[in-house]
């Protein structure tokens, strides 16, 4: 998992990189269709081929699932280029705390006090980076904040997709819906490419393809409540990135609220493994 979270903290950057460059749709076309090939390959070698990945009876979930993830990356490339990754992480990190507030009413799961004291603890914490009523609010903000959003119903619905499909399955249809998907929308903002950003996007599409092949070895080796809290280390790699390469800087505000964040989602982490 900490390969996992390094892997893809190196994606964001070089995402960060490319949509800075070129339009964001066209960027993250490229990158699902290195990403619809690579799912394609791993179906292909798997027992019954692709037949067997694409078979489900939730069709309209995944394609939803698909659409929705295809849809929160835009959402949150767009977010690098605008604030950068730091701060974008930091809101981003309140993505466990959704996933607890909506696993009752989207899941039917039960969450006690205990977990609603953490999630409006960290809603405090986010509250504290986007400073709302005051001369520093950045409207902006809310872009990784609608990312986080998207990404906690796709985590619900893989969850809810999880009780009948294989993880096989849903990461074919992930792959092959977002290419789609993105193929959709990025189709019609195509920009030439310099050979060196074609060098990059490469590397882009390495380190996206990479890091789901680890997330899956990850979740294969380890049970998933065992693994996730180390999911915030890219929250810390990815801001790294952003000092040294980007030269973003860390505000006190967004320090304390990232930790109170961090705090309260490892917190429902823990309370979700001892229900477990």
């Amino acid at each position: 998992m900490i390969a996992t979270t390094a892997v893809f903290a190196v994606q964001d950057a070089l995402s960060r990189h490319l949509a800075g460059e070129y339009n964001v749709l066209m960027v993250v076309m490229i990158r699902y269709w290195f990403f619809a090939a690579f799912v394609i390959t791993v179906a292909r070698r798997k027992a019954g081929g692709i037949r067997a990945a694409a078979r489900t009876t939730q069709p309209l979930v995944q394609i939803l699932r698909g659409l929705l993830l295809s849809l929160e990356i835009c959402v949150m490339v767009a977010g690098f280029t605008l604030l950068g990754l730091v701060e974008s992480h930091a809101v981003f990190a309140v993505t466990p705390l959704i996933v607890a507030a909506l696993s009752g009413p989207v899941l039917g799961e039960r969450v006690g006090w205990r977990r609603w004291a953490a999630i409006g603890v960290g809603f405090v914490g986010m509250l504290i980076i986007l400073r709302p009523g005051t001369g520093v609010f950045d409207v902006r903000a809310l872009i990784p904040l609608l990312a986080a959003g998207m990404f906690a119903l796709y985590g619900l619905l893989t969850r809810f997709v999880a009780r009948r499909d294989t993880t096989a399955t849903s990461f074919f249809w992930t792959g092959t819906v977002g290419a789609l998907t993105t193929t959709a929308l990025g189709m019609w903002f195509w920009e030439p490419m310099s050979g060196r950003d074609w060098i990059w996007m490469g590397a882009l599409c390495v380190a996206g393809a990479s890091g789901h092949w680890l997330l899956i070895r990850c979740y294969e080796v380890a049970e998933a409540s065992a693994v996730q809290p180390f999911a915030y280390l890219q929250l810390v790699f990815a801001s790294t990135l952003g000092i040294v390469i980007f030269g973003e800087t860390v505000s006190p505000a967004l320090a304390i609220g990232a930790t109170v964040i961090v705090g309260a989602g490892l917190f429902t982490l823990w309370r979700e493994r001892l229900q477990g």
